[in-house]
């Protein structure tokens, strides 16, 4: 009977695990396949080391600065007499210096196409691999050695005739957050740096807050860039994230608000990036080819001719990141282009007068104009849409101001509205917004041995604009929304109603239905986002089935009233089904993406309730419950988070021992020298130390624990043979010089029996106390790989954000691991601290998520209080 409860417990906490699995699952491997190309070196890649000054290098012992390049160009630069443009690299989190080399690469390719009219110099920096984004510490030193590598760069320039004020930064991950820090600097001038592009930067906040250097590095940041805007009034800056497949940071951190310097910053996915849309993981960030040439196109573009460096116009560097990262019309990049121009008059005119036209070129010898007139179609219809497989970057649609004749030579070039999609280019035009154009002017070159497909239609908004409702979160994908598009067009908009929210996730199934006997084309299905540059998009052979995930990277602003939509470019000859469910997989799965960082958080906090719950039984019955009993009655969801449960089947026992005295001179020797550990080596090396010293005492305690419970269990025959044959065996107490025989174990008296209870009782508490450690450990573990590893360096961590709190754990640590819990429950504190755990729960939950490092504090104090109690 009183099992009952104990197996529904365990069955509700092994379905929450099983739904956190299916979230992570969902996370970690049910994304896109990556569709990025590699990018690969023509000749070896060297890295040419810059010699630093002195005073630099003993600043910076672990730090270097390098020169990139290939083959012959390498040779030339042995010498660092430069004449190109500088760009500086800055890797991650355990990040390498090398990963330069696909930029690098790509560079020198397009200088060599042409004839180095222009080419950049692309350094990098070794920081030594270091783990910034787990440990905070090194961040301004980083950010003040790039700072040093900054100026010594500039100065190579200093005898050129083109010498640059400026350098370039490209920054991957925490690299990226490095180079925005350097405004903060007291002696860093503006001027050096007006142009940052980051990849899988996480711009808002850590992806783990594990130490209070980290989370003030980027509050010192992100305040300097709010506050004081206009030291980077003249900076641009361009963040790509990852999308989906970038598990490590979610692209919602790359995000760069806005705010005053709105016209300065951009924010993009790469899956909406053009000649790019794709997702990438974390690293193929700084590899992925159609990502990179964008990248380096976009370098190219940026050179002023007049000081052949990149120009110092704030207003055409956003021109040209928003011709290549967002909007691409399939032209080149032109600052101000003309777009009144003339139409060559001897090619062949003809007038088509039907609202639906298509024209398809094999093998053309003389180019054609095809004209539609406007007049008529105004009265009818509200907007035209074109769209050209031919994907190359001329012209091809024009608008035709008052023409009196079959022919229009003057015209305005409306190819600049266009977009490049994957498999087209496209213009849709309000007819509205042209009054003054009496004719649309398609161009069809003359084509060689080459197809491609020309189309047009007018159409009413209101027809292609169509309403789709989202179905609700707990449908569980039992439900479904659908709607079915009768009429063949070019284009559909599909809005997609209350959808806004990141916790959201559908699944959307797109059916076409074709013509019989009619050339397979493709459609393209892009899901856009207006509130942010996060599109998805989605290539697909018609008929098909196809399926495509609808979930979000950034959730709607409050003041944003625009909604999410479901372009179609379709097929004019196809007919479409659109059906929409909620995929709970990967409603799990944004959960567990977005939130799933607090998870140490939650499970603390549980544990904080369950030791407030061991420490409860034992005032009031005398005896201590088990860690999982504990946990199960008083972890309550209600008490802190519906969310808190998650974790639960995380959690199991350990254990720790019990002593007369709290406090010897041999343990008094062992708290201070590790004091002096942790002062002069590293704080997370002093709490592992007393870590595996507590659970070496409790593991000694638990095995002594078994050898007297199966003593007593003995018959009382076999007990008094025992108790005679062995009077002088003893079984030793953890630490103590205290010894309990077996034979007055079997004896089994009121005396023993209590005694020995409370021994089990201690046992108890102190396996709890052990599972907080353990995850007070993990927190600090950080510092610990990043103190090891930079040994050769330093012995001594500095900063170091554990050391305050190994000491504080040492010392109580020292005393609680030979405490007993007879004098917690005689003591006057001990009411108060079995009622602490509860608050300090509540802020372990209210301010972990956001500042990780102060949790370990919360669990302190409520170990203090138990000292306390061990002494009052």
């Amino acid at each position: 009977m009183g099992r009952g409860p104990g197996v529904a417990a365990a069955l509700f906490y092994g379905a929450v695990a099983a739904l956190v699995l299916l979230g992570v699952r969902d996370v970690l491997f049910l994304y896109e396949e990556n569709q990025c190309s590699m990018t690969y070196m023509y000749e070896y890649p060297e890295y040419l080391k810059i010699k630093l000054p002195k005073k630099i290098s003993r600043r910076f012992p672990a730090y270097e600065l390098y020169l990139y390049g290939e083959g012959n160009y390498a040779e030339e630069n042995k010498n660092l007499i430069l004449t190109g443009i500088p760009v500086l690299f800055l890797p991650g989190n355990a990040g390498s210096y090398k990963q330069v080399r696909s930029l690098g690469s790509i560079a020198l390719r397009k200088a060599e196409d042409i004839d180095f009219k222009y080419h950049f110099n692309f350094f990098t920096v070794n920081f030594n691999e270091e783990l910034v984004a787990l440990y905070g510490g090194s961040l301004q030193r980083q950010t003040r050695f790039v700072h040093e590598c900054i100026k010594v760069i500039l100065k190579l320039y200093k005898d050129q005739e083109f010498a640059p004020s400026s350098v370039a930064i490209v920054g991957h991950s925490m690299g990226g957050l490095v180079a925005r820090a350097l405004p903060t600097l007291k002696n860093f001038k503006p001027e050096f740096m007006n142009l940052l592009i980051t990849h899988a930067t996480p711009h808002v906040a850590p992806v783990m807050p594990l130490d209070k250097y980290l989370t003030d590095f980027y509050t010192a940041v992100n305040n300097h860039w709010i506050l004081k805007a206009q030291d980077v009034r003249n900076l641009t800056t361009l963040s790509v994230a990852g999308g989906f497949r970038d598990y490590q940071v979610r692209s919602g951190l790359a995000f760069l608000p806005r705010l005053s310097q709105h016209s300065r910053a951009l924010f993009v996915v790469s899956s909406a990036v053009p000649r790019t849309w794709a997702s990438t993981d974390h690293l193929s960030i700084v590899w992925c080819k159609e990502l990179i040439l964008a990248t380096i196109r976009a370098f190219f573009d940026l050179i002023d001719e007049t000081t052949k460096q990149i120009t110092e116009d704030p207003k055409k560097r956003m021109l040209v990141l928003n011709h290549h990262f967002v909007r691409h019309p399939a032209k080149f990049f032109e600052e101000d282009p003309e777009t009144l121009t003339e139409l060559k008059g001897t090619l062949i005119w003809m007038k088509i007068k039907s609202s639906k036209w298509t024209y398809t070129v094999y093998n053309e010898s003389d180019g054609k104009y095809f004209v539609f007139p406007l007049s008529n179609h105004r009265k009818t219809y509200s907007h035209v849409h074109c769209q050209n497989s031919m994907l190359d970057t001329s012209s091809w649609i024009y608008g035709c101001l008052n023409s009196s004749s079959s022919m229009c030579l003057e015209v305005f070039d409306l190819s600049w509205k266009a977009e490049l999609l994957p498999t087209v280019k496209i213009v849709t035009l309000k007819l509205q917004e042209y009054p003054s154009l009496s004719d649309l002017v398609v161009y069809v070159p003359a084509i060689n041995g080459n197809k491609f497909t020309v189309d047009c239609e007018f159409f009413k908004e209101d027809s292609r604009m169509v309403q789709l409702p989202v179905t609700q979160l707990f449908s569980f994908g039992l439900s479904s929304s659908k709607i079915v598009l009768n009429s063949t067009g070019l284009i559909y908009n599909v809005q997609l109603q209350h959808f806004g929210q990141i916790y959201q996730a559908f699944k959307i199934y797109i059916e076409s239905h074709c013509q019989p006997h009619k050339a397979r084309k493709t459609s393209v299905y892009r899901l856009h986002v207006p509130w942010s540059h996060e599109d998805s998009i989605t290539v697909s052979k018609v008929p098909s089935f196809t399926e495509i995930s609808a979930k979000l990277h950034i959730a709607q602003p409050e003041n944003d009233s625009t909604v999410a939509v479901l372009n179609i470019y379709s097929s004019s000859d196809c007919q479409y089904e659109v059906t929409i469910k909620t995929s709970f997989s990967q409603v799990l799965g944004q959960v567990i993406r977005f939130h799933g960082v607090s998870l140490p958080v939650y499970v603390i906090s549980n544990m904080l309730l369950a030791y407030g719950g061991q420490l409860s039984t034992l005032i009031s019955t005398g005896h201590c419950s088990d860690f999982v009993s504990a946990l199960t009655r008083a972890a309550k969801p209600y008490k802190v988070d519906p969310f808190v449960n998650v974790v639960k089947f995380l959690l199991g026992p350990s254990g720790l021992p019990k002593d007369s005295k709290l406090m010897t001179p041999r343990r008094a020797f062992v708290a201070i020298l590790l004091v002096f550990v942790s002062c002069t080596t590293c704080g997370a090396f002093a709490i592992l130390i007393i870590y595996l010293h507590y659970m070496f005492k409790v593991i000694k305690l638990h095995s002594n624990v078994r050898i007297e419970q199966n003593v007593l269990n003995m018959d009382p025959k076999h007990s008094k043979e025992t108790s005679d044959n062995s009077s002088k065996e003893t079984v030793k107490n953890c630490d103590s010089a205290e010894t309990i025989t077996k034979a007055a174990a079997a004896a089994a008296s009121p005396t023993t029996n209590t005694a020995i209870d409370n021994v089990v009782n201690s046992l108890k508490i102190h396996i709890t106390i052990i599972n907080l450690l353990t995850w007070i450990v993990l927190l600090s573990l950080p510092s610990l790989i990043y103190w090891f590893k930079n040994l050769r360096y330093n012995i001594r961590l500095d900063p170091d954000p554990c050391r305050t709190m190994a000491i504080i754990l040492v010392s109580t640590l020292g005393i609680l691991m030979n405490s007993s819990t007879t004098k917690v429950k005689s003591s006057k504190l001990s009411k108060i601290a079995a009622q602490l755990p509860l608050p300090l729960s509540v802020a372990v939950v209210a301010f972990g998520p956001m500042h990780l490092y102060r949790v370990p504090y919360f669990v302190i104090c409520s170990l203090l209080l138990h000292v306390l109690c061990c002494i009052l």
